[in-house]
């Protein structure tokens, strides 16, 4: 079986109007895939930045799959949420990027975007906090119900991969 070694940080994120932010991120694969190593979730620390600056997670990833095709290739979704001085957490963005397919090291910036609500939800999550939410999680990456959202830009998330590629000759992917 050809094997994919992902090693890298979600190094942390800029652009978002809340402070003291922590990242819940996932990778989802294909049928064809297998962890070999490594875990499928996490969670960052939460840093509160100064106003403007970034927010530094510098949380690993380290994971080694194995697979028996290219289809269903990594995908890394990645949850955004903010803290207030109370303790609650609230949604500031959803954003999802692919593993780059090339061995080397990349350096990824991930996107993110929160679903609005109506206006009555608008106006609680500014007073009282909250906000709507996903009820299906593949939403974030699936493009057949996404269009239909309305939804506000996020901050941008800041990763750094490598990949290291093995065995894929053996199947006949050149790399």
């Amino acid at each position: 079986m050809a094997e994919v070694h992902v090693i890298g940080q979600i190094m942390g994120a800029t652009g978002f109007s809340e402070s003291s932010l922590f990242c819940k991120w996932g990778i989802h694969t294909g049928v064809a895939w297998k962890l070999l190593s490594g875990v499928r979730e996490g969670q960052t620390q939460v840093d509160t930045p100064q106003v403007g600056d970034m927010a530094y997670w510098s949380h690993p990833i380290d994971l080694h799959f194995a697979t028996k095709g290219l289809q269903g290739w990594p995908r890394l979704h990645l949850q955004v949420w903010s803290q207030d001085s109370f303790g609650r957490c609230q949604l500031a963005g959803y954003g999802f990027c692919h593993v780059p397919s090339s061995p080397g090291t990349h350096q990824l910036d991930c996107p993110t975007w929160r679903p609005l609500g109506s206006w009555r939800e608008q106006l609680a999550r500014a007073f009282v906090g909250g906000g709507p939410q996903l009820l299906h999680g593949d939403t974030i990456y699936s493009g057949a119900d996404r269009y239909r959202l309305h939804t506000a830009a996020g901050g941008t998330v800041h990763l750094e991969l490598g990949l290291l590629l093995r065995h894929f000759d053996r199947y006949g992917v050149e790399c």
